[in-house]
């Protein structure tokens, strides 16, 4: 039976000399199992060789950091254009990677220096947790903030060491937001997944989980519709995963992200501004576009941390905003993902945008649009501002924050509704109450 297309076929005859089918070609199991993890495997399955110099290079940069790419992925890659291609060059090392500049760190975001429950919580803002439940990914991306942990074996989180993080949450009731990260948490099992989403659903105040992975890029076959279904369970639950190129939205990912959007499953996406994959305003509007088109709302554009050998994937932040001005009001403004840093030391996400304040006084507001059209917008002229003093009880907005009541039932339909708890109507002046309460 033929694979997805003859390339994967071929690839997969290469890979092992047993007969693969179809099913084992989409079994993500089996992509796992076979995952490229050396250089001359990658010389193989391409049908390229590096100079003697270059792989003993290469070599070098993997004893730092380690290579894995799926079958599916490396697949993508444009063999008669390797170098430049975009998926070879997140998937594949370069020595460049070893070279560590002053300004570059391990930890760049402090993660472990706001966690809570070491190598499990980081919790920087106030309601919201990241709990790390995987150090490992289908596929180890070059450009990867957390390079320092990602491959080790030695450092994934066990039973215990979840369990003291959604201790954490449990205790913490500022926690409304519980985002899963890793490492990859679509590596954990249905039933491990499953354990810990029931575990996070159970406590009270989290109202939503977020669920971050590569996987519908890397390995759209880890998206079955067990998954799904057992996902569904556990509303609301959302997803944001990792495309940085156009090239990256396949039939297989497409497939994958629709299970997931039928079900229900709200999509985000989040880019990383990468030097030599995507630094381009067409390229960028082309992915966005895909993404809208297949039901996923671009989320982020991150400018590249400065994780340590990364300084070949970073762009100046004016080649970002030079992206965004692409992109506001050039496309529908859903498709205009926010372009943030996220700041070093762990001060968070910080939004960067092009200014389109120019100037404002105490009346009016001077302002331009993506055409340059400069405009001014009236301030009101009468507006009582309200002082807050903290003291929300004597305050005079409308501060009843609960769901508002769609209808106010009497009679007959009130006992017959499930949201009353009256279980009676009772007569005004009826004689046994009065005896009641004489």
């Amino acid at each position: 039976m033929s694979i997805y297309s003859p390339n994967q076929q071929e690839l997969a005859g290469k890979i092992t000399t047993d007969e693969v089918t179809l099913s084992n070609w989409r079994d993500w199991r089996w992509q796992l199992k076979h995952a490229v993890r050396d250089i001359a495997m990658v010389e193989k399955l391409l049908g390229i060789r590096f100079e003697p110099e270059e792989r003993k290079q290469l070599e070098q940069t993997l004893e730092t950091f380690p290579l894995s790419i799926t079958p599916y992925y490396l697949s993508l890659v444009d063999r008669d254009d390797f170098r430049n291609d975009p998926v070879f060059r997140q998937a594949f090392p370069s020595p460049r990677e070893l070279e560590v500049e002053r300004h570059e760190m391990a930890d760049p975001l402090s993660e472990d220096a706001d966690s809570p429950v070491p190598g499990v919580v980081t919790h920087r803002y106030p309601d919201r947790v990241l709990l790390q439940v995987s150090n490992v990914c289908s596929m180890y991306c070059r450009h990867c903030t957390r390079k320092r942990k990602v491959g080790d074996v030695d450092a994934i989180p066990a039973r215990g060491d979840l369990k003291e993080g959604l201790d954490y949450i449990r205790n913490t009731p500022a926690i409304r937001d519980v985002l899963l990260s890793g490492g990859d948490p679509l590596m954990l099992s249905d039933e491990a997944l499953d354990w810990l989403l029931s575990e996070l659903s159970a406590i009270e105040h989290v109202e939503i989980i977020r669920i971050g992975t590569r996987m519908p890029v890397v390995l759209p076959y880890r998206i079955t519709p067990e998954l799904v279904t057992m996902l569904k369970r556990h509303q609301p639950v959302w997803v944001n995963t990792h495309f940085n190129h156009p090239r990256e939205v396949t039939t297989s990912s497409r497939q994958a992200l629709a299970r997931l959007a039928d079900a229900g499953i709200p999509l985000g996406n989040q880019s990383v501004l990468l030097a030599g994959v995507n630094d381009c305003p067409r390229i960028m509007k082309a992915l966005v576009h895909k993404m809208v088109a297949n039901r996923v709302r671009p989320y982020y554009l991150y400018q590249c941390d400065l994780s340590e050998g990364l300084s070949h994937f970073r762009t100046p932040v004016g080649k970002g905003v030079e992206i965004m001005e692409s992109l506001i009001g050039h496309t529908s403004g859903f498709a205009v993902p926010t372009y943030v840093i996220d700041a070093p030391g762990g001060g968070g996400k910080i939004p960067l945008t092009p200014n389109y304040l120019i100037s404002l006084s105490t009346h009016k507001v001077v302002l331009r649009n993506y055409e340059g059209v400069i405009t001014t917008y009236q301030e009101p002229e009468n507006y009582q501002a309200v002082f807050c003093d903290r003291k929300c009880d004597d305050c005079n907005l409308h501060l009843r924050l609960e769901d508002a009541h769609e209808c106010q039932a009497t009679g007959i339909e009130m006992l017959l509704s499930d949201y009353d708890s009256t279980i009676s109507l009772t007569p005004e002046n009826n004689d046994r109450m009065e005896r009641r309460n004489p």
